[in-house]
């Protein structure tokens, strides 16, 4: 059995976020589209039944997350990690063996591999 590395390589080619990062940016797309939806619904929906106004909110909501909503912050959220990681590979790059020799040694794993 292999295990998989979560974190990001600078010499492997892009991968899916991990299961928490999809997680968190569904419940940020989720999240504000139910409150906007049950407040625009309110004044037309005072006399329904809770079912029929949560079946009629996830008709909306769930259809504009899945397929607008949802890519476009794992979009921002892909910019953003690879930028980190781009810049990263800069630093290492630049930094030699002689001045990874004089850097103190550090406890944690090290960053440029």
């Amino acid at each position: 059995m292999t295990q998989r590395n979560p974190a990001p390589s600078l010499s492997s080619p892009r991968t899916a976020p991990s299961i928490h990062v999809r997680t968190a940016l569904t419940w940020l797309a989720i999240f504000p589209l139910v409150a906007i939806g049950l407040t625009a619904m309110a004044p037309f929906t005072v006399g329904w039944d809770p079912v029929l106004r949560a079946f009629v909110l996830t008709l909306v909501v769930m259809p504009l997350a899945v397929s607008l909503v949802v890519p476009r912050l794992m979009s921002i959220y892909d910019r953003y990690v690879w930028r980190l990681v781009d810049r990263l590979s800069e630093v290492c790059s630049r930094s030699g063996p002689s001045d990874r020799s004089r850097a103190p040694k550090s406890k944690g794993p090290t960053r440029c591999r």
